[in-house]
C-alpha cells in the first residue's frame, strides 16, 4: 500500500501524514512530493509522476488558500491554480489506476444565504460569497470533477473518488502571513505583536456580529481517513452519485467578537479589541450540517479553547522572533 498526499506541508495535509502514521502506516508507505519538486499545475510533470510512483490512495489536500483579503486581490490564482491542481491529480490518478481519492473542499461551496446548518444538498442552491467566489467554484468543480469520473468510470474501473468539505480549520502549521491568513491565524499574530509592542488596542476587520465554526486540524485529519477507509457500499447508502460529498463540522459556531475575546485570553492580551465596520464581514453565517459524518462513527475530540491553546503553543514554537516580517 502506497498513499500520496498532495499537500502534506500545508496544515491539513501535514495533519493527514500524522494521522496515518499514528494508524500505522510506515514512512516509506507514504509518498510526498514539495512544491519544489512536483509543481501539481504542471499537467505533465504530475502525470509523470504517477505514473512512476503508482500510488493506491491519494488524499487531495493541496490548494491555493487565503482569507478574504488574498481572495479579493488574486482572484484569477486562486480559481485557476486550483482549478489546475484538481483537474491534473484527480485524471493523473485515474489514468495511473488509483482505485481511492479523498478531495479536500471548503465550506464556502454553500450559497451566501444557505440555510443554517448547511447541509449537503445546499449546494449548487445560491449565489456564492463574492469575496471567495473564484476559490469555491474551483472547489465546486473539484467535486464534480470526481464524481463525473465515479459515474463513467467506477464499474469499468472500480475506483471510489470520495469529497470531504470541511468547515473553517486552524491549529499547527497554520498561515500566519499579516496580509493573507485566514481569521484564526491573523487573530493570533494580531495579538501576539499586541503583547510585544505594548499596543493599546487590536483592530479587527468587520463588525464582530459574523458566526463562524471552527475545527482543530488533526480532528479534520481523523474524519479524512475515517471516510477514506469507509467501506464502499457503507459510503454509498449515505450518498448519492451526484451528491456525494460529507460535510466535515465542529457541531456548534461563535460570533467573530466571541473569538476574538477568547484568543484574547489564551494569548494574554490585556488591551482593547477594536472592530472596523467598513470592512467586509463576509458570509453572515457558516455553520455545517455535520450529521451524515457523525451517523458514520466520527466525532470531533478538540474543544475550540484547547485547540486555540495549541494553536498558540505552535505559533510560539515557529515564528514569534519574526512576527513583524513575512514568514
Amino acid at each position: 500500500m502506497k498513499i500520496y498526499v498532495a499537500g502534506h506541508r500545508g496544515m491539513v495535509g501535514c495533519a493527514i501524514v500524522r494521522n496515518l502514521l499514528e494508524s500505522g502506516y510506515t514512512p516509506d508507505q507514504i509518498l510526498c512530493r514539495t512544491r519544489s519538486e512536483l509543481d501539481l499545475t504542471n499537467q505533465a510533470a504530475v502525470h509523470a509522476y504517477f505514473a512512476e510512483h503508482k500510488p493506491n490512495h491519494v488524499y487531495l489536500a493541496a490548494a491555493k488558500v487565503g482569507g478574504i483579503h488574498a481572495n479579493s486581490t488574486f482572484p484569477a490564482d486562486f480559481i485557476y491554480q486550483n482549478l489546475m491542481i484538481e483537474a491534473n491529480v484527480i485524471h493523473a490518478a485515474f489514468t495511473n489506476g488509483v482505485k481511492k481519492l479523498l478531495f479536500l473542499g471548503s465550506s464556502c461551496i454553500y450559497p451566501k444565504l444557505a440555510e443554517q446548518p448547511m447541509d449537503e444538498s445546499a449546494l449548487l442552491t445560491g449565489a456564492l460569497e463574492p469575496t471567495n467566489e473564484p476559490y469555491a467554484i474551483a472547489k465546486i468543480a473539484g467535486i464534480k470533477l470526481c464524481e463525473s469520473y465515479n459515474r463513467q468510470y467506477g464499474k469499468s474501473h472500480g475506483i471510489d473518488y470520495r469529497c470531504v468539505m470541511p468547515t473553517n480549520l486552524y491549529g499547527p502549521g497554520d498561515n500566519y502571513h499579516p496580509n493573507n491568513s485566514h481569521v484564526i491565524p491573523a487573530l493570533i499574530r494580531r495579538f501576539h505583536e499586541a503583547i510585544i509592542y505594548g499596543a493599546d488596542e487590536v483592530t479587527i476587520w468587520g463588525s464582530g456580529t459574523a458566526l463562524r465554526e471552527f475545527l482543530y486540524v488533526d480532528d479534520m485529519a481523523r474524519a479524512c481517513v475515517h471516510v477514506m477507509n469507509l467501506d464502499s457500499d457503507t459510503y454509498k447508502e449515505h450518498t448519492q452519485p451526484m451528491l456525494s460529498h460529507i460535510n466535515v463540522g465542529y457541531g456548534t459556531d461563535i460570533t467573530i467578537s466571541e473569538l476574538a475575546e477568547t484568543v484574547k485570553e489564551v494569548t494574554g492580551y490585556r488591551g482593547a479589541i477594536v472592530f472596523d465596520t467598513s470592512k467586509p464581514d463576509g458570509a453572515p453565517r457558516k455553520l455545517m450540517n455535520s450529521a451524515r459524518l457523525r451517523s458514520l462513527g466520527w466525532r470531533p475530540q478538540i474543544t475550540l479553547k484547547t485547540g486555540l491553546r495549541k494553536a498558540y503553543q505552535d505559533f510560539l514554537s515557529k515564528h514569534s522572533k519574526s512576527v513583524r516580517g513575512t514568514n
